[in-house]
Formats: structure tokens, sequence, C-alpha cells
């Protein structure tokens, strides 16, 4: 959709391997950019695991180099704020429909999100699980969820070429019910 632009935001990850597999993520559900605050991470990414290289086409953007003060301030005011995070009162990421334009905040992987970011958001929601997902997963399953709600998703094959590798040329026998 042409007025879809999403964004990623993290709050002060502090695994390289985590922010590596969001990037990922990123690449594969084709998000727009990834913003994250704070500075433990500046501080450990010499480990890469941006294994698709997506930050050479995704932003990845510490929002101090923007000189705002937190990832909400990093997005235009059409952007919807959704927290996501297991806060009671969120609503479950099954029933929740996903704005076009939309900032999905990610607490820290040792914490959770800060109230203040919570009272600014249009919308709080939660993966259902029993106990809590890491950070790099919880991203997947959110963005997994957008692009299965959305029109586009299903366009079959096309969008299977468009995304397995060079080394899967397996199909589907034809009389194998679908």
């Amino acid at each position: 959709m042409q007025n879809e632009f999403v964004s990623v935001g993290l709050i002060n990850p502090k695994s390289p391997s985590n922010v590596g597999s969001v990037m990922r993520a990123a690449g594969c559900y084709q998000v727009n950019q990834v913003v994250y605050s704070g500075n433990r991470y500046d501080r450990a990414k010499k480990m890469s695991t941006d294994t698709k290289k997506a930050t050479s086409s995704i932003p990845l953007i510490n929002v101090d180099s923007l000189g705002v003060d937190d990832l909400i301030d990093a997005v235009d005011g059409d952007t919807k704020i959704v927290c996501v995070d297991l806060i009671q009162g969120a609503t479950p990421l099954p029933a929740f429909k996903h704005p076009d334009k939309a900032l999905y905040i990610f607490g820290p992987e040792d914490g959770t999100i800060g109230q203040k970011v919570v009272d600014r958001a249009d919308f709080v929601v939660f993966v259902p699980t029993v106990g809590c997902m890491n950070l790099a997963a919880s991203v997947n399953v959110l963005l997994y969820d957008r692009l299965a709600k959305s029109v586009q998703s299903f366009a079959g094959d096309e969008l299977i070429r468009q995304s397995k590798d060079v080394n899967n040329n397996v199909k589907v026998r034809s009389n194998i019910q679908k």
C-alpha cells in the first residue's frame, strides 16, 4: 500500500544479536526504518548478526543523534504510536487492526516500556504467550501479523519467488491440496 510507512522503535536495546535479528525481520517484512534510544547497543554493536545486510537498505537510527527526546518524536504527527509489551489492559495482537503509518515501540530486553511513552501511545498491544519472548521474536511476530492481515500478503507464488533464496527450488506437487 502506498500510504504505508512502518517504523520499529527499540528502547535502549542491549543485545547486538537481537538488534541484528530485528534488522533481518525489518528486511523480511518491508519496514521503512528502525529507530532506537540509549547507548547500550552502540557500545556492543561490534558483533553484527544482520545476516541479510538489511542496514544497507533500511536506516538504523539512534534517536539521540536526531536531537529528539524519545522515539515518538522521531516520526511525523500522522504516524500512529503502537506500544508492544505485556501490559495489563493492552489489546491482544490477534484482535488488533494495524494502522497504515505506524511506529511499533518495543521495550528493552531487561525492562519494559516506560509509563510516559505508554501514555503517549495511540494503541498498546501484546503478543499472547505464556511467559515473555525476547525482543527479536516479539518484533518478528508483530511484523508477521501485520503482513498476514494485509491484502497484499497473499500474493502466493509471486511473494514466494521474491522471498526465497537461490538455494530453494523445491515445488509443491500438483496433487497436494493447498
